[in-house]
């Protein structure tokens, strides 16, 4: 993937503001802060001695104005097609990673390259990195992964997509929905819900009826689908949701098996597990196999995302199946499409499909499964 890595916060020397009356001068933000245009070009270039409270009356004027430093924007618009801005949590998720580099394709097709921000994340460090993508004059800023529950976060990233809308670039939302319903802005996403309810339904057609939830219950966008998708599918086959069911843990291998593991210690009281990502239910085998448990005979295990591991694992992995590389396509064919007047902003919303992958690792529930370690 031809990318290159941007810092949030980088530095500049001419502020420009897009909204509907066009450029904001520099005047104007030496007018809202008090102070000189002297004085606001030393604070934003940071290599001459302001005043602490000076300087942060001009910084609090830039954030409340919605300013953005752009020595870099405009050399990009001066000198190069404008890029896409790829902001992620961890490019070492293997979903993040094909999500990009299907994005990075469909850049590439149309000659464009990509900039990549990445988050950890953290909620704060991504508006900064949205913030500094819009500084770097990206053609358009393609926010990956999970969605934050925190309404403050949401009209955050709502403020973002129309200070991005007004200054000729598009925020999307790929793999995770839109704050606001209402904001400016592209959203991509697969049908992460009808995932789940498929592959909880498959367990219950086998006939299990104690499915366990493997998985975080109130984190993000992502797992609040699949338990959606799980509850979803228990009500339509008239079993009744149990909250002890819910196992809670993380999305990774390592915490997932330890989560079942200090589970299954207490006797299992579950004929099948329901984990929310293929290396959590990697984890899950790994507890299994070590209280004694078989697979599927003792218990159904499925997991959800298609990843490597699940044609690595033993038996074979039952999963979701999600398009993560034509997510990325489809986010930037739409944000550029739009800009190119070939998609309308009525054709900004995209909802891909999903499926089950049936492979070795679920069969019908044992007549009296076991309620201990003992075979």
């Amino acid at each position: 993937m031809s990318t290159t890595s941007v810092s949030p916060s980088e530095p500049g020397n001419v502020l420009m503001s897009r909204g509907a009356s066009g450029p904001t001068t520099l005047r104007q933000v030496a007018r809202a802060a008090d102070v000189s245009m002297a004085t606001v070009s030393r604070v934003l270039a940071g290599n001459y001695p302001v005043a602490q409270r000076t300087r942060q009356r001009v910084l609090r004027a830039v954030q409340e104005l919605d300013y953005v430093a752009n020595t870099h924007a405009r050399a990009l618009r001066g000198h190069a097609v404008p890029t896409i801005a790829l902001v992620v949590d961890d490019l070492r998720q293997e979903p993040v990673a094909r999500i990009a580099h299907g994005a990075e394709e469909e850049a590439a097709r149309n000659g464009r390259s990509c900039l990549i921000g990445t988050t950890q994340g953290e909620r704060e460090r991504e508006r900064a990195v949205l913030r500094a993508m819009r500084q770097q004059g990206a053609g358009a800023v393609v926010l990956i992964g999970d969605g934050s529950q925190d309404p403050r976060h949401h009209a955050e990233l709502s403020h973002i997509a129309g200070s991005l809308a007004a200054s000729g670039s598009r925020l999307v939302f790929c793999g995770r929905p839109a704050p606001d319903d209402a904001a400016p802005a592209t959203v991509v996403e697969y049908d992460n819900e009808g995932g789940a309810y498929a592959v909880v339904s498959r367990l219950l057609v086998q006939g299990h009826r104690r499915i366990l939830f493997l998985g975080p219950t109130d984190t993000t966008s992502t797992t609040a689908g699949r338990l959606a998708g799980y509850r979803r599918a228990l009500a339509d086959f008239d079993v009744p949701f149990r909250s002890e069911l819910l196992a809670g843990g993380g999305l990774g291998r390592a915490e997932a098996r330890d989560r079942l593991s200090r589970r299954l210690a207490g006797g299992a009281d579950f004929t099948a597990v329901f984990a929310v990502t293929d290396p959590a239910a990697s984890g899950a085998l790994a507890a299994l196999r070590a209280a004694g448990r078989r697979v599927p005979e003792d218990v159904s295990l499925v997991g959800y995302g298609d990843a490597d591991c699940a044609t690595d694992m033993l038996p074979q992995l039952t999963t979701v199946h999600v398009p993560y590389a034509e997510l990325g396509r489809t986010a930037v064919r739409l944000a550029l499409g739009l800009g190119a007047g070939t998609v309308s902003v009525a054709d900004q919303r995209a909802l891909l499909g999903t499926h089950v992958v049936l492979r070795d690792s679920t069969a019908p529930p044992p007549r009296r499964p076991p309620t201990d370690g003992r075979r």
